[in-house]
């Protein structure tokens, strides 16, 4: 198959972020497909044209456009749409056997339904956030015509969409509510890269003496966007709240419109620099280091009740690496945590959020059990070679019905 895929803020895994898009991209070509990826260049560039290079076995189509988790609300809505506008030409030209649209933004759809009806292909959406769901309930949409414009773009692409995958079955249960068929709705939710991350614990020791962690020390650790969703300051209250364990120490990895926020409340609760330490932000290429020298991983998000549906790469991250997980927050993967007894749920409070880690701390090797338990985890549930061949069978079963219904007499 010809895969056009769609996705604005594709990383390889030499950029700093999620790589989902390019792990299940190198493996369609892998599958003997032909992939062209329509993406951004976020960083500066000397030039407003598009360049092509070739990034596993993916030709990868950039269009510099500027964004960061630094910029405002609104300057993040017209990145969006000038995207939208100069992919849709671009898809459009491209041989395609299908149409593959990976959200977010929910403006992807543009380009992507733009194409699939100009080359008369199918067209799959890829939600791997609830919009306009999570930006209403952050009180990013607080304008009802916004809010009814974007309403309007939801159903826009889902009624444009042969199948729908959703990351994670919250979102799926959200996908349906539209109105939208449950038998056209995959969950394929963030996977684990098990190769990756089978690293041992002295790959990440030079990571440990450079914080100056004694191995008989728990260290946690926060690696991802430092963004107003992410509600990082937690594990900086909590830091605080252990400022007088010494078996604890704290890392936080990242980079985003918190960046300053965290710092200063670091510097004010008086850890920066000495219990919690503050790194720039890492290649994916990197995470597999971190990640090892770190004893419990952690993922926080606002205490909204839509957030409790994400996929975070983070957590997956953390499961292939064997960690140890806490998160602060309800939903499916704080069940997963607690059936496998992979990690432990965290309350939205940092005093009893301390006294959680505080208990794990208090029992000799449990934090080593349950890192054993996530690796497990991540390899029965969560492997992404098999979570990619899952969706390379929801393309391939999309195109053949496709065939089907356009050889049907009229």
């Amino acid at each position: 198959m010809n895969i056009v895929y769609l996705h604005q803020y594709f990383n390889t895994p030499d950029m700093s972020g999620g790589t989902r898009s390019y792990e299940f991209g190198r493996r369609l070509v892998a599958a003997g497909h032909s992939v062209s990826m329509i993406t951004s260049w976020r960083q500066p560039s000397s030039t407003q044209d598009w360049r092509v290079t070739t990034d596993g076995g993916m030709q990868v189509h950039w269009l510099p456009v500027a964004y960061s988790n630094h910029m405002s609300y609104g300057a993040r809505i017209r990145a969006f749409l000038r995207f939208a506008f100069a992919a849709a030409r671009r898809a459009a030209r491209l041989d395609a056997d299908v149409v593959f649209a990976s959200s977010t933004p929910l403006t992807i759809a543009l380009p992507a339904v733009y194409a699939a009806r100009r080359q008369k292909v199918p067209m799959i959406f890829e939600v791997r956030d609830l919009w306009p769901a999570v930006p209403i309930a952050l009180g990013a949409l607080k304008n009802p015509l916004t809010r009814s414009l974007a309403r309007r773009l939801e159903r826009f692409a889902y009624r444009n969409a042969a199948h729908v995958i959703a990351l994670s079955p919250g979102m799926a249960q959200g996908v349906a509510a539209t109105g939208y068929l449950t038998s056209d709705i995959s969950v394929i939710p963030n996977s684990a890269d098990l190769d990756e991350f089978d690293v041992a614990r002295p790959a990440g020791q030079s990571w440990r003496e450079q914080l100056k962690v004694r191995d008989d020390q728990i260290l946690v650790g926060y690696v991802g966007t430092l963004g107003r969703v992410n509600n990082v300051t937690q594990l900086v209250e909590i830091a605080g709240e252990l400022a007088d364990d010494a078996r604890f120490r704290f890392v936080i990895v990242g980079d985003g419109i918190e960046r300053e926020l965290v710092t200063r409340l670091a510097r004010e609760r008086g850890v920066l620099g000495r219990s919690l330490h503050l790194l720039d932000a890492a290649p994916k290429s990197a995470m597999p280091g971190i990640l090892a020298a770190l004893d419990v991983a952690t993922s926080f998000v606002l205490p909204i009740r839509e957030m409790e549906m994400n996929s975070a790469n983070k957590f997956f991250d953390a499961l292939a690496a064997g960690r140890c997980v806490a998160i602060n927050h309800g939903g499916w993967q704080a069940d997963l945590l607690e059936t496998f007894n992979a990690g432990i749920q965290m309350p939205y409070d940092s005093a009893p959020a301390a006294a959680a880690l505080r208990a794990l701390a208090d029992q000799p090797g449990l934090i080593q059990r349950k890192g054993h338990n996530a690796r497990k985890l991540a390899a029965d549930q969560f492997s992404r070679d098999a979570l990619a061949n899952q969706l390379e069978q929801v393309l391939v079963n999309v195109v053949q019905a496709t065939a089907l219904h356009s050889d049907e007499p009229g």
